[in-house]
């Protein structure tokens, strides 16, 4: 399969028909949230308790879903306006038309950690001759590193070219304070592998363990987590979150968050 960041620009590429293909294919779901959930992991954040993260190329919202089903509140960029058009519809986070390119426009120490899925290796194309991949990179980490708090983390899923694309992200992101590396889960699988940049704001802290074979099935315990979230408590708060936001919420009743029967009729 062709890599679509050679193809085309993300504002381009990800046209009306795209970003509904993208968003609606089971396939590329699964996938955004198994990784979306091995970013939460990664972030290190603290147990039960509500911090606002930043999505960076929050794209449709599938990523932005699993930050909700955590009770996370949220603030997505992306630089197509056919994928937010379509995630406006589907979460409750707030969402911002912005080139990552060009900086994250916030306020210093705003977020308590960011995520990104499958977006950092798109900062990498030069689509313009005014563009210059050292000079967006650093306008990207110096202001992604001034809006985290201090102890927080960011966590990109990304799929780079080659050694060398790693190393020049890496050491982009070194120059702007960050601290970290790069962790492979699943290194031996072509299918599985996966590549995390974590980075730290501050503190000498070990890099996270990569997974491996042996891992493999905690996808199957996710499932199963997920499962007793929709519980009738859990319910009512993503009500209340969406009612925050100005959205519509179906009424509620007698038969809200009750648990189906295993009757078979």
């Amino acid at each position: 399969m062709s890599r679509p960041e050679l193809t085309a620009p993300p504002e381009i590429f990800y046209n009306d028909e795209e970003a509904k293909k993208y968003t609606f294919n089971s396939r590329i779901m699964a996938i955004q949230e198994q990784m979306c959930e091995r970013a939460l992991e990664l972030l290190s954040l603290p147990e039960d308790q509500t911090c606002l993260l930043l999505d960076v190329g929050c794209g449709s919202g599938l990523s932005g879903m699993v930050l909700e089903e955590h009770e996370h509140h949220w603030i997505g960029v992306d630089i197509s306006s056919s994928m937010l058009k379509i995630a406006t519809e589907r979460v409750t986070g707030d969402l911002l038309l912005s080139d990552m390119g060009q900086g994250v426009p916030f306020k210093a120490g705003t977020f308590d950690g960011a995520v990104s899925i499958s977006a950092l290796q798109w900062i990498c194309n030069i689509d313009k001759s005014s563009h210059s991949l050292n000079k967006r990179l650093n306008a990207f980490f110096t202001s992604l590193f001034a809006c985290l708090a201090r102890g927080a983390r960011a966590v990109f899923q990304f799929y780079p070219q080659s050694e060398q694309q790693i190393s020049i992200i890496t050491a982009a992101a070194t120059r702007c304070g960050f601290m970290g590396g790069v962790v492979v889960d699943y290194p031996n699988s072509k299918k599985a592998k996966k590549f995390f940049l974590v980075l730290m704001t501050s503190g000498m802290v070990k890099l996270p363990k990569a997974l491996g074979d042996g891992d493999a099935h905690r996808h199957k315990n996710k499932k199963e987590d997920k499962l007793r979230k929709c519980s009738k408590t859990w319910i009512f708060k993503k009500k209340e979150r969406r009612l925050m936001k100005g959205l519509e919420v179906k009424r509620d009743s007698k038969y809200t968050g009750r648990k189906r029967s295993n009757r078979k009729f």
